[in-house]
């Protein structure tokens, strides 16, 4: 089987980094479950784990993973918000699927804008619906107890200690697994909404 190497968004172009061309579809989408699984264990950060596995893979700019650095923890650690899986994949998914700048404006209408929007966000309600296929929620809280059997106060120091104690950072079936199918389904969900891939020959 050839090994994909690059496809064609609408506005970007998503490449495949030259030291994971020659892997197939299925191995890339195995690769950046691992790789989400390994940032989560050294670095912490859901979100931010979850972009950088998928730059990792797509080799697009430092800048993609600086912005999800604090969206983790069910939303800067407030433990109420959603995933910050769910929250690094859409903003990868944005990246190459979202609306462009010059489609929104405050001044009068943009011709096929709300098009783009639907585009978008059909791409994100298909990643979340594999989040909840799982995890039965997308929100932290949810996804916490689906994995613990409860959910932590992560504000909470007696909490936190609990969280950390359950294997958050250490347990490879924890939180680690959660950013690593978050950065796989993500890639997935990338690599079935855009067009077909151009091979290497």
């Amino acid at each position: 089987m050839n090994a994909i190497f690059w496809v064609q968004a609408k506005d970007e172009t998503m490449m495949i980094s030259e030291k994971y061309r020659s892997l197939s579809r299925l191995q890339l989408l195995d690769k950046a479950g691992e790789l989400g699984i390994n940032f989560e264990k050294y670095s912490s950060s859901c979100s931010q784990c979850t972009v950088a596995a998928l730059k990792e893979i797509l080799g697009f700019e430092d800048i993609i993973v600086k912005v999800a650095t604090s969206s983790c923890g069910g939303q800067a650690g407030l433990s109420t918000g959603a995933c910050g899986g769910v929250i690094g994949a859409t903003i990868v998914l944005d990246y190459y699927l979202g609306r462009p700048a010059n489609m929104v404006s405050a001044t009068e209408p943009v011709p096929d804008c709300l098009a783009d929007l639907s585009r978008a966000m059909d791409a994100a309600r298909s990643f979340c619906d594999k989040f909840v296929r799982e995890y039965g929620s997308i929100l932290c809280p949810q996804v916490q107890t689906k994995i613990y059997g409860r959910s932590f106060n992560l504000q909470d120091p007696a909490d936190w200690e609990a969280f950390m104690a359950a294997g958050a950072h250490s347990d490879p079936t924890k939180c680690m697994s959660v950013v690593g199918n978050a950065a796989r389904w993500a890639l997935e969900t990338l690599l079935e909404r855009l067009p077909q891939p151009l091979q290497d020959l």
